[in-house]
């Protein structure tokens, strides 16, 4: 696949978990989609998912937000088991942001109308509506293009777009599914920066779906491999490249960290 140049150099983590699923099972009919699944989130964690299209990474951000039930097991959140909460309680209570790997913003508005749209709805008080739309201008440095339709930003503006978005809401977990699909090396190197500061800064838990090996491996503490409906690997990014499991299933043999 390619060499990994590794940049993630400390971790913030905090080891108590954040999101845990203990002995998760998945069927739709008789197709079998998770098979007794167990993996924990610490609080303030980067956790990456690898596996390829269709292996249940986003089945998996379904389930954390609940817009789907397991078929067996227990899915706690801060220390809650939350199987029968419905998607907007736990959106509201533990405060989880999704960010989709296509859309997630209104492509006929400005960049600036989409933060004020949503902020509407997320931020009650109009001053600290401004604020932090002002805030998420700066720190995205997408105040030079806040005029501008979304369906006219590049991949990479609309992807800072759909971030900013769901920080509206001051998330304490962040979803991100297929972040880097289709993004230029550059880009995708800067969607990692903005990763790793968002844990530093904010102590945000940010968990992160993709098949690209080398562009979720750099930015994440720890991750797992999905493969036939299991967890056939887990671990720091250094221990899945040496882990047996994960070369067969996932990276080869020639799969390296420099």
């Amino acid at each position: 696949m390619g060499i990994i140049k590794k940049f993630r150099i400390k971790s913030f983590k905090d080891i108590n978990p954040m999101i845990e699923f203990e002995n998760i099972s998945l069927s739709y009919g008789d197709r079998l989609i998770l098979d007794n699944i167990n993996f924990k989130i610490n609080h303030s964690e980067i956790f990456g998912m690898l596996g390829p299209n269709g292996v249940g990474k986003s089945t998996i951000f379904n389930l954390i937000t609940g817009l789907i039930n397991p078929s067996n097991g227990k899915i706690k959140i801060d220390g809650e088991e939350v199987n029968e909460y419905p998607i907007y309680l736990r959106a509201k209570k533990f405060k989880i942001g999704y960010v989709p790997q296509y859309g997630g913003y209104f492509s006929d508005l400005t960049l600036l109308d989409n933060l004020k749209a949503i902020s509407e709805i997320v931020i009650k008080n109009k001053i600290s509506m401004n604020d932090k739309i002002h805030y998420l201008l700066s720190k995205f440095e997408i105040d030079n293009i806040k005029d501008i339709k979304a369906k006219y930003l590049s991949g990479g503006q609309k992807k800072k777009l759909v971030i900013a978005l769901a920080l509206l809401s001051d998330p304490k977990v962040l979803l991100l599914d297929e972040c880097f699909a289709a993004l230029d090396i550059l880009t995708i190197k800067m969607i990692q920066e903005i990763i790793v500061n968002l844990q530093q800064e904010n102590q945000i838990t940010i968990c992160i779906c993709d098949h690209q090996a080398r562009d979720l491996l750099a930015c994440v503490d720890v991750a797992m491999i999905l493969s036939n409906c299991k967890i056939v690997a887990h671990g720091t990014p250094s221990d899945l490249i040496n882990n047996i499991n994960a070369q067969k299933a996932y990276f080869g043999n020639s799969f390296k960290i420099s």
